[in-house]
């Protein structure tokens, strides 16, 4: 991988590429790019960025103050797989063009900005995240909603549903219900497709692990990436999900990485591993609960702390919440537990391994922005490692078997995205008292995701509705 701009403008000359192009996230999380013939890419774009419009991305500028550039990290570069044309790609952060100065509304320099924190702090010097993603491939999806309709539909050859259905023939191998972890084929029809999502994340320099499929039938799948440097694990899931859909079309499939796609089966989620170094020192070992270090536990008691505002940006859609459900192996309760998968924060086994102990918070989902999720989880657990906050007991029990009175002492996530941002609304001076989000930020995020999701589903009739209350 090129590390300098030099190598950069090296390897285009070598590999004799003629469009370089660049990518950038906004606000909500979404990739935005645009293509440069290689003439315009110097060694000065690397630190003076390249021209574009900002006032069209959504959350970003007005249009009388448009003017932004697009500050390609020359350690980003690869070559892009989906083009016919040899393509080098780059990720980029934002600056104010007329300032010098990062723009504070870009998700890639908050969570620059989070790891400079950290260091600031004296508490470590890297913060190590390792997200695991899950998504459904689908063959077919449709939906739409007008003044007089709303329905979606979603398909699959793998879908339970379908073991009944005509297919000339239908085979019969679609995992039940709940027990697509993980069958061999023909039950798993996805191995192949997988093997190329991994392979092709390898060839743009992303970590690579494992791939297996999930416990929800209908296509959940999950591939796996090694732990890495917060931005740089916030660069490899962008790049996680552009392959992950690239590949998917060209076999003539769709993914999603909404958390409930489906009724009655589990959502996808994603827990995110992290842990604090130290002059490559592991810090999150020790001799306490599950052989964390006392450092670990602040760490957990912050991001319990403040699990109900953080939710607002790792849980962001209103989707989220119907994934946050008893019953679907979800963690919607707010303890940790060295075991327990219905816990929002989980130990795993390290065995006597100091470098392996981490702590993974099972909350997120991949609809998040990952920068600002990422930066938003550190603030937290930095905020719980400097004032000493206790999580408490851990709960190594079933939850299932508590009684309604043991579990009512149990606190729980937000119950909707409404919930989750008035909780961000009262605390947020974890992340702005930092300097690494500012009020800015946060009033901008609250008041679009009000604007552009909340109010708007709140104003629409739901299916279901009709089935409950059309005869009344």
């Amino acid at each position: 991988m090129p590390q300098t701009p030099q190598d950069v403008l090296n390897l285009i000359k070598e590999k004799d590429i003629k469009i370089i192009d660049l990518k950038f996230i906004d606000m909500p999380g979404t990739w935005q790019h645009c293509s440069f013939y290689r003439d315009l890419i110097d060694e000065d774009a690397f630190t003076e960025g390249v021209a574009f419009d900002g006032s069209s991305i959504r959350g970003w500028k007005a249009i009388n103050e448009s003017d932004m550039s697009m500050v390609p990290d020359p350690t980003t570069a690869w070559i892009d797989p989906f083009y016919e044309e040899p393509t080098l790609s780059m990720i980029c952060s934002i600056k104010e063009p007329r300032t010098g100065e990062w723009y504070s509304r870009c998700p890639r320099t908050i969570a620059q900005k989070a790891v400079d924190y950290l260091i600031s702090t004296g508490i470590g010097d890297t913060a190590f995240i390792g997200p695991e993603a899950e998504f459904f491939i689908f063959d077919d999806v449709r939906f739409d909603q007008t003044q007089n309709t709303g329905y979606y539909y979603v398909d699959s050859v793998e879908g339970r549903w379908n073991s009944g259905k005509e297919e000339k023939p239908n085979l019969g191998y679609k995992p039940r219900y709940k027990e697509g972890y993980f069958p061999v084929a023909p039950t798993d029809t996805q191995q192949d497709i997988r093997t190329e999502m991994l392979l092709t994340m390898a060839a743009c320099g992303v970590p690579i692990e494992k791939h297996h499929h999930e416990v929800a039938t209908g296509g959940q799948n999950e591939l796996g990436i090694r732990f890495a440097p917060l931005v740089d694990s916030g660069d490899y899931l962008m790049i996680y999900k552009y392959v992950i859909k690239n590949v998917a079309k060209k076999y003539g499939k769709t993914v999603t990485f909404m958390p409930k796609p489906l009724f009655n089966d589990n959502g996808s989620g994603m827990h995110t591993h992290q842990s604090i170094w130290k002059g490559g020192q592991p810090l999150f070992a020790g001799d306490k609960y599950a052989n964390l270090s006392q450092m670990a536990l602040h760490y957990i008691g912050g991001l319990l702390k403040h699990a109900p505002a953080l939710l607002a940006i790792t849980n962001p859609t209103t989707n989220s919440y119907k994934r946050l459900v008893p019953g679907f192996e979800a963690p919607v309760n707010l303890a940790y537990s060295q075991g327990n998968r219905s816990a929002s924060i989980r130990i795993p086994l390290s065995g006597n391994n100091p470098k392996a102990k981490r702590m993974e918070f099972r909350c997120p989902d991949a609809t998040c922005n990952p920068y600002l999720a990422f930066a938003a989880m550190l603030c937290a657990g930095i905020d719980g490692i400097k004032n000493q906050i206790d999580p408490g007991d851990p709960l190594d029990v079933d939850i299932y078997d508590l009684s309604p009175e043991e579990l009512a002492k149990v606190p729980s996530t937000p119950g909707s995205l409404l919930d989750a941002l008035k909780a961000l609304e009262a605390d947020h001076e974890f992340l702005t008292s930092t300097g690494v989000f500012t009020e800015d930020f946060i009033n901008t995020w609250i008041e679009y995701k009000l604007d552009n999701e909340v109010n708007p589903m709140r104003l629409r009739p739901h299916p279901y509705e009709f089935a409950l209350y059309y005869d009344c």
